[in-house]
């Protein structure tokens, strides 16, 4: 597994990239295919946040955790990732057991809205798309704790987007 530590208004020193080390190595336990561990550690004012993001097999598990503190920030940035792994991990052999009945299409709806003149980008994010199931897709999306996630879907090749909707359950959106 590679292990990236960055610092942010802080600088790493080696006894904290030794600590960051040592607690995200032992994800290596849960999932043997960890490829890349991304540790940002951050300062501003009081706040002292740590933010993981794990990569494997195409899956990434994200948590972030902000406290007075930088080393009680890794800790529970820790337990809040082995919470999403075991769920992660839960689900994968809930999916292989139950057996595979028809599929059943998710509701879509489409909300318009006027485009607002004054639209700035400003940010911009790449990251690659490993075809999955929409199924697959809403367990990642689950994972990385967000509304949306673009995906490539692996029965029609296109690119599609699953959300949360406000009752809770999923939307997907298709190209036509």
């Amino acid at each position: 597994m590679n292990i990236i530590i960055n610092g942010r208004h802080l600088e790493v020193t080696p006894a904290l990239r030794e600590y960051a080390e040592k607690k995200v190595k032992k994800f290596e336990r849960f999932l043997s295919n960890i490829t890349e561990a991304v540790v940002t550690l951050s300062v501003e004012k009081y706040r002292h946040k740590a933010e993981v993001l794990l990569k494997a097999n195409g899956v990434m598990i994200q948590a972030e955790s902000v406290t007075s503190e930088i080393y009680s920030s890794i800790d529970d940035v820790v337990e809040k990732l082995e919470k999403q792994i075991k769920k992660y991990k839960g689900k994968l052999t809930a999916h292989r057991k139950e057996n595979r009945s028809p599929k059943t299409s998710i509701p879509v709806t489409v909300e318009e809205t006027e485009p607002n003149p004054e639209v700035r980008i400003i940010k911009r994010k790449r990251f690659e798309m490993k075809p999955m199931t929409p199924e697959e897709a809403a367990m990642q999306m689950e994972l990385l704790d967000k509304d949306f996630f673009v995906f490539t879907n692996a029965e029609t090749g296109s690119i599609n987007v699953i959300y949360r909707r406000n009752d809770g359950n999923f939307g997907l959106i298709e190209p036509a």
